[in-house]
């Protein structure tokens, strides 16, 4: 197939799964592996086309920013939950920057891994949507530091291909006594610095490899991913308070099982 459908694959991959409980990262590692795509470039295009599906969270959610941005000086709450979300980060920032050679030539190297870990990430969120405790907050924007710090730190387990970022946050906010959906729009706002910064040192690192040749791919999978990623974040919130993680659980498994079976089979 021709580049630029390959772009338009990864990027609806991408744009889908980055804010769902699935784990972008592993779809887009198992994707790139079913379709014979060589490491190199098109590693570097799939770190770069996250920030097209980051960019949809901050269109739909520009008015709330935007005026949290402008009461900053003079308002309490919208000081603190900028200082939430910095307090979510700062855990996978540490161990981002600490562990990220171990995390790209080790750990993204497993595909079985990635397989397993779906698998298990299912497990875990069809077990949370059954026994959660009771919520006790239910404001994306006024939680407590402790609840915050809590998410920041589940956040960091991510770090492992196909756990899940917004799964890990989501679960980990739920199981701190958190709404569904307040846990996964804040999910949402934690997103924004923790991928520009990924995207940021990735884009550094690899900048010999962005060409003027393959600018225009990038920017295919970009725009693919802006867009699916729009459609994901209109519809997701509304999707969890009806049917819960359980549907997400499953896809991880049947993903999972699919892949460990398809690699086994390619073994043999």
């Amino acid at each position: 197939m021709a580049d630029w459908i390959y772009a338009v694959i990864l990027g609806l991959v991408e744009g889908l799964t980055e804010f769902i409980p699935v784990s972008s990262t592993g779809h887009l590692l198992l994707t790139k592996t079913l379709l014979g795509l060589p490491d190199g470039f098109w590693d570097t295009f799939s770190v770069m086309i996250q920030l097209g599906a980051i960019l949809a969270v901050v269109v739909l959610y520009f008015q709330r920013l935007w005026d949290v941005f402008l009461r900053l000086p003079s308002d309490p709450k919208a000081r603190w939950f900028a200082a939430s979300v910095v307090i979510a980060v700062i855990p996978s920032v540490i161990v981002g920057l600490t562990l990220h050679d171990f995390i790209k030539t080790v750990l993204f190297e497993s595909a079985g891994l990635i397989c397993v870990m779906l698998i298990l990430g299912g497990i875990a969120l069809i077990a949370v949507d059954r026994w959660a405790p009771k919520p006790k907050e239910a404001d994306s924007m006024a939680l407590s530091w402790k609840r915050t710090l809590g998410i920041g730190l589940c956040q960091c387990l991510s770090i492992v291909p196909g756990v899940s970022r917004s799964g890990a946050t989501i679960v980990g906010g739920v199981l701190l006594g958190i709404d569904r959906r307040a846990a996964a729009e804040f999910s949402f706002f934690m997103a924004i610095p923790t991928m520009v910064g990924a995207f940021a040192l990735d884009f550094w690192e690899n900048k010999d490899v962005l060409t003027g040749d393959n600018l225009g791919i990038i920017a295919v999978g970009f725009v693919v991913s802006f867009i699916s990623g729009l459609v994901v974040v209109r519809t997701m919130l509304d999707f969890i308070n009806r049917f819960g993680l359980t549907p997400y659980g499953w896809w991880r498994i049947a993903v999972g099982v699919i892949g460990l079976g398809v690699l086994q089979f390619a073994g043999s």
